[in-house]
Parts: C-alpha cells; sequence; structure tokens
C-alpha cells in the first residue's frame, strides 16, 4: 500500500505535466487572437478616421511617394486596405490549425459559476427589414451606419470648403462641381463598403472559420452590405448623371472610355450589372423567381472586371482583398463540383420529403449543423441548392444523408425521377439496373467550425416543417456521444416540431434512437412536443412508412465520393491554398510590374485595372491550382489504404439502412411520445415551465423554419431574458436557418 501510494503524486505530477504541455496551444491560440483584434481593429480605426482632412492629405502624399517603387500607388494601397485582411487570414490559419479537433475543449461548458447573457445569442430586433439581429449584430450595424453618416458629414465639409477655394461666379457651374465632388465621395465610401461585401460569401473562407460565423449567418451580412454598397454607387452615379446632364454632356460622358483617369463607360456597365443584381435580389422579386435571381447574379463577374477597368488598379486594390479571396473560394468550390457523387440510397416518404444518402470520403469531416449545396445534372446544370445534414458524422465515416422537401419546381422533379427510376428498376432485371442512376454534384459540407449546440446542457429545439431535419441530425450525434462516451453537455432536450400533416411524421423515424444508444433514457432527458397544426385528429396510417427504395445500388457502383478539397476540410491545405496563392498574387504584380508596366511606361488605367484583374486570376489558376494538385495526389495517397474496403463499407451501411427502415415500416412511432392536432406550439408557456423545471441555468434554443417561427422564437426568448428575475434561465438565441 505504501509504495502505491508513494507511485500516485508521480502519476499525477506527469498527468499535471502533461495538462499544463496542452495549455500551451490554447495560450499561443489566444494570443494569436488578440493579435487579430488589434490589426482588425487598427484597420477599421485607420478607414473611421480617413474622412478627417489631415488624415486624408497624409494617404495621398503617402500614395504620391510611392508611385516611382516597383508596385507604385497599387503598393501602397495594398498596404494600407489589403494586406491588414491578408494579415487577419493568414494568423486564422495559425488559430485554427492550433485548435485542432480538440472535443474537450469545444464540449466545455462554458459558464461554470452560472448563466451569462451573450451578445451573440441575445435578439434585440425580431421584426423588421433585418429580421431577426442579436445585440452583436446591431452593434455591428450601428458602426456602420455611423460610419456613413460620419463619412457623409465630413467629406461635404471637406467639398464644400475646396469648393470655396474656386471662387466661382456661376452657380450652375458651382453646384454641378459639387455634385462631382460629393459623387465622388459615395463612390469612395462604397469601395470601403465593397470591401466587406465578398467576404461573408466565402464559404470556406478561413476569416469566418476562426471567428465561427457559419455561411447561413454570413450570407444575411452579404445581403446587409450588397443593399449598402448597391445604395451609394447609385447615389455616386446618380449625382454624376445630374452633374453631367447639368453641363450639358451627358451622353458624352457616359460613353467616354479616359485612358488617364477613370473611364466612366466602364462604370456605367458595372453599375447597370450591379442595379441587375440590386434589383432581382430584392425579397419581392427573388422569393417569385429564384432563378432569375440566381442567374442574374452571376453578373457579379461583369460587375468586378468593369469596376476595375473604371477606376484602374491601385483605387480597385481598396477591395481586392475581399475579393481575392473570395476568388481563392470560388475556385476551389468549382473544383470540388466538378466531381460526380454516388447517391448511395433513396428514401420516399410518404409527406413528399426525399432522403438521399450520399457518399463521401471517411476523411471528410463535417459538423452535426453542416450545409451543403448540391446540383442533379439531370434537373439543372447550373442550379445549386442548400439542404441541412440530417445525419451525424458519427452515423458513418462514409455517407452523409440529407431530407428534401418538394417545395419547388426543382424538389419536385427530383421527386418525380427517383420514383420513375424506382418503378423502371423494380420491372427490369437486376443486371440492367446500374444503367440508370442519379448523377450528383456537391460542394461542401460547410457550416459551423464547432458543435456549438454540444455546449450547453439545456436544449430546446423548435422546427416547422422540413426545419427538423438538422435537429435529427443533433440528435444521433447527442446520442452516439453519450453512447460512445464522448464529450457532450446536453442533458436536458425539448423538441418542439410544428408540421401541417401528420404524413410528416415518419421522418423522425430516420433516426433509431434505441439502436444509436439503447439505454440513452438513463443519460439523456429527451422530450419530443409534435403539433399537427391542420388535422384535428389521427389518421389511420399514422405512422406507417413506406419501403425504401434504392436505385444506385446495384453491381454498377463506381464509388465515386464526395470530393474531400473543400474550404472547410483539411485546415492545414486549405491555409497553405490561401498562403501560396496570396503570395503569388505579389510575386505576379510585382513580374507584370516591372517586365510590362514600368518596362513600357503603361500608364492607361483602365488597363492597369484589367492587368490586375489577370493578375489575379493567374496567381489563383498557377499558384492555387499546384497547391489543389498536390491537395489532390496527397488526399489519394492517403485515402488508398481504404480504398479497397470502401465498397464494402458501403454496401455495408446501405443494407444497415434497409434493416432500419424495415424494422420502422412495422413500427410504432414510438419516440414520438406527445403528439397534439389542431394546436400550434404556445412558446410563451413551453420556455417558461421548462425554466422553472431546469432552472438557473443556460438554455440553448436553436430554431429552424420559416422566417415567422424565427421571429417568434426570438421574440419568446427576448421576453424571457428582459423579464428575467433572480436566478432564473437564461435562453440563447440560435438560428440554423438558410433564407436566401
Amino acid at each position: 500500500m505504501g509504495e502505491l501510494s508513494g507511485q500516485v503524486p508521480l502519476l499525477l505530477k506527469k498527468e499535471d505535466e502533461f495538462d499544463h504541455i496542452k495549455k500551451i496551444p490554447v495560450l499561443v491560440s489566444s494570443t494569436i487572437k488578440v493579435i487579430m483584434w488589434v490589426i482588425f481593429i487598427a484597420w477599421a480605426t485607420f478607414i473611421s478616421i480617413l474622412p478627417i482632412k489631415f488624415v486624408n492629405e497624409q494617404q495621398f502624399r503617402f500614395i504620391q511617394a510611392t508611385q516611382g517603387t516597383i508596385f507604385g500607388s497599387t503598393g501602397s494601397v495594398f498596404l494600407m486596405f489589403s494586406l491588414p485582411i491578408f494579415m487577419i487570414a493568414f494568423l486564422a490559419i495559425v488559430r485554427l490549425i492550433l485548435n485542432g479537433e480538440d472535443e474537450r475543449q469545444v464540449c466545455r461548458k462554458k459558464n461554470a459559476k452560472g448563466p451569462n447573457f451573450s451578445l451573440w445569442t441575445f435578439p434585440v430586433l425580431v421584426d423588421g427589414p433585418f429580421g431577426v439581429v442579436t445585440a452583436a449584430e446591431m452593434i455591428g450595424i450601428m458602426l456602420f451606419a455611423g460610419y456613413i453618416v460620419w463619412a457623409v458629414i465630413m467629406y461635404t465639409i471637406q467639398n464644400v470648403d475646396l469648393l470655396s477655394s474656386f471662387h466661382m461666379q456661376d452657380m450652375k457651374e458651382k453646384s454641378a462641381l459639387l455634385l462631382e465632388l460629393t459623387g465622388f465621395r459615395f463612390g469612395f465610401i462604397g469601395l470601403v463598403c465593397l470591401a466587406f461585401l465578398f467576404l461573408p460569401v466565402a464559404r470556406g473562407s478561413v476569416l469566418l472559420r476562426a471567428i465561427d460565423i457559419p455561411f447561413e449567418h454570413a450570407t444575411r451580412y452579404h445581403v446587409w452590405l450588397g443593399h449598402l454598397t448597391m445604395a451609394l454607387f447609385t447615389l455616386h452615379g446618380l449625382f454624376y448623371v445630374i452633374c453631367w446632364a447639368m453641363r450639358g454632356r451627358l451622353l458624352e460622358e457616359l460613353v467616354d472610355w479616359k485612358n488617364e483617369g477613370v473611364a466612366n463607360l466602364p462604370g456605367v456597365i458595372s453599375l447597370t450589372a450591379g442595379l441587375l443584381m440590386w434589383v432581382t435580389s430584392l425579397p419581392g422579386v427573388r422569393r417569385k423567381n429564384f432563378e432569375l435571381f440566381f442567374y442574374t447574379h452571376q453578373l457579379y463577374v461583369v460587375f468586378v472586371v468593369f469596376l476595375a477597368l473604371h477606376v484602374g488598379d491601385f483605387i480597385f486594390m481598396i477591395a481586392g482583398a475581399g475579393i481575392f479571396l473570395f476568388m481563392l473560394d470560388r475556385f476551389l468550390r468549382f473544383f470540388q463540383s466538378r466531381k460526380t457523387v454516388d447517391i448511395l440510397s433513396t428514401t420516399c416518404f410518404p409527406c413528399g420529403t426525399v432522403e438521399l444518402v450520399i457518399s463521401k470520403p471517411a476523411n471528410l469531416n463535417y459538423n452535426a449543423l453542416g450545409w451543403i449545396f448540391l446540383q442533379i445534372r439531370e434537373l439543372s446544370w447550373l442550379q445549386w441548392h442548400p439542404f441541412s445534414v440530417s445525419s451525424s458524422p458519427l452515423d458513418g465515416k462514409h455517407h452523409l444523408a440529407i431530407l428534401i422537401k418538394g417545395l419547388g419546381d426543382w424538389t419536385k422533379k427530383l421527386k418525380g425521377n427517383i420514383l420513375n427510376l424506382s418503378v423502371e428498376q423494380s420491372e427490369k432485371a437486376p443486371l440492367l439496373q446500374h444503367n440508370k442512376k442519379i448523377i450528383a454534384s456537391v460542394e461542401g459540407p460547410y457550416g459551423h467550425e464547432s458543435p456549438y449546440h454540444l455546449t450547453y446542457e439545456n436544449l430546446i429545439l423548435v422546427a416547422g416543417g422540413i426545419g427538423i431535419s438538422p435537429f435529427l441530425a443533433i440528435l444521433s450525434d447527442i446520442l452516439h456521444r453519450i453512447n460512445d462516451s464522448k464529450p457532450c453537455l446536453p442533458r436536458n432536450i425539448l423538441i418542439v416540431w410544428a408540421i401541417k400533416n401528420s404524413d410528416e411524421l415518419p421522418l423522425l423515424d430516420t433516426v433509431d434512437m434505441e439502436a444509436i444508444c439503447p439505454l440513452f433514457s438513463e443519460k439523456l432527458n429527451l422530450e419530443i412536443q409534435t403539433f399537427v397544426t391542420r388535422e384535428s385528429q389521427p389518421t389511420l396510417e399514422e405512422g406507417r412508412v413506406p419501403k425504401a427504395m434504392h436505385p444506385s445500388i446495384s453491381p454498377g457502383f463506381k464509388g465515386c465520393r464526395m470530393s474531400s478539397l473543400v474550404g472547410t476540410g483539411n485546415v492545414v491545405w486549405s491555409g497553405l491554398y490561401v498562403i501560396v496563392s496570396t503570395i503569388g498574387l505579389v510575386i505576379t504584380v510585382a513580374l507584370v510590374d516591372i517586365f510590362y508596366i514600368n518596362a513600357f511606361n503603361v500608364y492607361y488605367w483602365w488597363y492597369k485595372g484589367l492587368l490586375l484583374i489577370g493578375s489575379m486570376v493567374a496567381s489563383v489558376l498557377i499558384f492555387g491550382g499546384l497547391v489543389i494538385a498536390l491537395w489532390h495526389l496527397w488526399d489519394r495517397k492517403t485515402s488508398s489504404k481504404e480504398e479497397s474496403d470502401d465498397a464494402t463499407k458501403k454496401v455495408d451501411v446501405l443494407q444497415q439502412k434497409n434493416e432500419i427502415s424495415l424494422h420502422k415500416s412495422f413500427g410504432e412511432g414510438r419516440f414520438v411520445n406527445n403528439i397534439r392536432y389542431g394546436q400550434r406550439p404556445d412558446l410563451q408557456e413551453m420556455f417558461a415551465s421548462h425554466a422553472k423545471i431546469w432552472g438557473n441555468v443556460d438554455i440553448g434554443v436553436l430554431v429552424c423554419g420559416p422566417p415567422t417561427l424565427q421571429s417568434s422564437v426570438a421574440k419568446e426568448c427576448r421576453r424571457q431574458n428582459l423579464q428575467r428575475s433572480g436566478h432564473q434561465a437564461i435562453f440563447h438565441f440560435n438560428s440554423h436557418s438558410f433564407d436566401l
């Protein structure tokens, strides 16, 4: 006993030393995060004080002083506006690598001393043009609005002072000059907003991953910034048009293409493309004719290229970093989407929902709250549609599942193709089945960097209709973690599901809870409340599930998996892709400047803008393409070990799903314990009662459904938090809806 007791301190000492070593990356990661914030605040401060006359003059002098260098004025603007973004991106890569996949760090309890409010999860606006806005988002909106007002006021004062120095007597010419100066200022402010515009739509961006903003949230910021940017550019063009009309030179100025200075015609073309995108993206147009919105939005290429021709290279570099990072993401998405993917199985539910099980490589990790973009070539070569993943990454390494509700033309055609394919295969010989299959392409998966649903001990999941899909993934993920003794905080879960008809109930059976975790009821307090709003009583067919149909299970199975070359995939390779491409951009621009622009004294602004765009494209294709090629070779080499038994594993997965489907077909839907007909959920009563039961805790509220449901849930979270007194629960609002 003495010997054993003497060994214990040594063991504890070694464990403490090991924990101390593990804390070093966390400390370095925290330091990098602070540095990133310092750089961003310094950069934002510089932009905000630019409207001050003294700072503006110093900036102009710095640009003038660098004209004789290799990079010229473009280099100086790059240092001031684009370099900070790239520095933050590089630091974000290092931080993501250091963070790794430490599940204990991800799933740690946030507030050991009690519940606390969070700016990111406290809704302050629930109704209005912005939808549901949290406190953190409201701060961002106010800062942007404050900058716009501040810049307009300061630039107006400068314009008036500049106008007084001309000593003009003609009031008409004086007014025209004031309009011209004002239009110029609006154009510059629009370029500053454009510097942010493309960052949120880079789906696999290391910047978004570093601050853990998923693309479905970032898309909202892109929409807000898009409206603001186009409003500023519209004012920019409108003031110039009025000015030219007052001078009687409207047509001449509109078609003017200056070689030195700003070229007007490219600006007109760029603004026209932007206006088309803006008008078709308005909610009334987008919701009624999504395809029109989708196709006209591809005019962003015209918008960007002709903007570069309009302002030249050094002015374009104000927004160059964000545009370049978007180009990198777009090229990687293009490469991933070229690969066709096997649809391992399909299941048609009586409510018109289709489940697709898609083949994926084992080394492609994703979050339970993930999204993919899907293209079915039989339906359209251009349309890509987003769907939330309905399976947990722990369900299997070689597949993921999505649920698709037949709501629009595209989804209804998909369901019809699957039904027709299953009928054809049932009538033909099995040896001919491999001639018929669904050809799909996939982009993603995308989503949160960390599984934030695992950081709450208490969860309320509110879904409307097909919005149950991501919550099935959450439920499966939690059950797997409990069964495998992995870090997982959730212990109390309430699922509130509102559906129109009872034929949607079988969707819950896609998660076989007892098969995943036989004793889950001992460790998880799970309550499911389903509300069937359009039926007053249960139907005779309730709970019956049709047998699954698998048109792609055949001897012709080719083993085509999703590509693992995705921005949210391997952190090292995706980071190397960004770094090498950015260095390649600097090298390419330097070579063009040394051997062409400076050597041949090229001074045309529009031409230098075109050369800058060409340098961006070349660096993405050459340097980025080289990294992608090496990444692809590495991926093939690392996955070659599992290729031999990969097909067997996939077939086993499909056979397992068949057995589960057959089991469910005769099941009784025992997991839906509380079904109410002809009612809608009373969120106020539910939230209040569970807050009383669970006590003084943080409650994570996740909602997935239409905007009206999001607003209702956000309003109730805000109500409960504002009325909170004493030791009561705090509700944290989180939305998992993609409202494009």
